[in-house]
């Protein structure tokens, strides 16, 4: 009896590190979130979904070497095999439907490569940030097309909607349900740096600015 509450409350433990790491992750602080969903893993290492939680989390930080790791061993647990499949294919050595007809398009639009890999890598990103949410997939062409779009926005390129839709063959309403998607799901801003691919990034001077901002407070307030 006492084995079981032992394990129970083990398992209580790893749950309520799992849910701090899950509202970390939420807030940006993806440290934070790190240590939590590790922190569970060692607590319960035979619950798949601490796994892949810590995968979202890597790949949010650009970590993606130690994300696909931990999406590894998300598959060697996971009894789901639809749900298994999909993150396997992230493993694959050649592109997907999705990231071949983007190379293509954004290559013939003579697009810089730097913001073709940015837009490869907010897809792999994507794949793994959208968990066991269902991924549709019938139309490959509407999700290049959101990527494009949204990569060329980050990088302030002039661009519409309109003329992204027509270069895929997909409707302005697809492209801007798929790009809706892809900002709420990877918190996606203007400038990214994730995904901004220029020399100088302008929200460097909102940084110096704030930073700027918090010296000239605390002098303010010296006594």
């Amino acid at each position: 009896m006492a084995a079981k509450e032992s394990a129970k409350a083990r398992r209580a433990k790893a749950e309520a590190l799992n849910r701090e790491g899950l509202k970390a992750y939420e807030e940006w602080d993806i440290e934070a979130a790190v240590k939590r969903f590790r922190a569970a893993i060692r607590v319960a290492p035979d619950v798949p979904d601490y796994h892949l939680n810590l995968a979202r989390a890597l790949s949010r930080s650009g970590d993606f070497d130690q994300a696909l790791r931990a999406l590894a061993e998300f598959l060697r647990l996971e009894p789901d095999s639809k749900v298994a499949e999909r993150f396997e294919r992230l493993f694959a050595s050649g592109l997907d439907p999705v990231e071949t007809i983007l190379t293509e398009k954004m290559t013939e639009a003579r697009i810089p490569i730097e913001e073709i890999g940015a837009a490869l890598q907010m897809w792999l990103e994507y794949r793994i940030a959208v968990g066991r949410k269902p991924l549709p997939m019938r139309k490959p062409e509407a999700w290049a097309a959101a990527l494009d779009y949204t990569v060329r926005k980050v990088n302030l390129r002039p661009v519409t909607q309109r003329e992204v839709a027509r270069t895929y063959g997909v409707s302005e309403r697809t492209l801007r349900e798929r790009f809706n998607e892809l900002v709420a799901t990877l918190d996606v801003m203007p400038c990214d740096y994730r995904y901004f691919v220029g020399e100088q990034n302008p929200l460097d001077k909102l940084v110096e600015a704030a930073e700027l901002l918090e010296q000239l407070e605390a002098r303010f307030r010296e006594p």
